[in-house]
């Protein structure tokens, strides 16, 4: 009988964790920024923010050093330019233009071989 119980704690566990899974909630970028930076400002302490948003310290912490190393690689230059929607089309294109360009150099010269 102990086994049955055991069984049926275990899957009752399991339906408990996937259900905090499952309605665990996902902040936004703009939500951790907003965050972070109400932390920053320091008008309040950082354990009533993370009160008052619902956030335990320990991720406000590690946000806020993502948000930080994240500036610093971004003012010392480290982080390459995203492009935009104009340069990718563009890329695209020349990127379809090559590839016909190998193809019928290819096709060219396994005529000639063949010949």
């Amino acid at each position: 009988m102990d086994k049955k119980s055991g069984t049926s704690k275990d899957a009752a566990d399991q339906l408990v964790r996937g259900i905090k899974r499952k309605t665990r909630k996902h902040y936004s970028a703009e939500e951790k920024i907003r965050i972070v930076l109400a932390g920053l400002r320091g008008e309040e302490s950082i354990s009533a923010l993370c009160r008052r948003e619902g956030v335990a310290e320990s991720l406000y912490y590690s946000w806020s050093k993502e948000f930080l190393e994240a500036g610093k690689a971004r003012l010392s230059g480290d982080t390459a330019r995203q492009a935009t929607a104009p340069e990718v089309k563009e890329l695209r294109s020349e990127s379809a233009a090559l590839k016909e360009v190998v193809a019928e150099l290819t096709l060219g010269t396994g005529c000639s071989k063949k010949a």
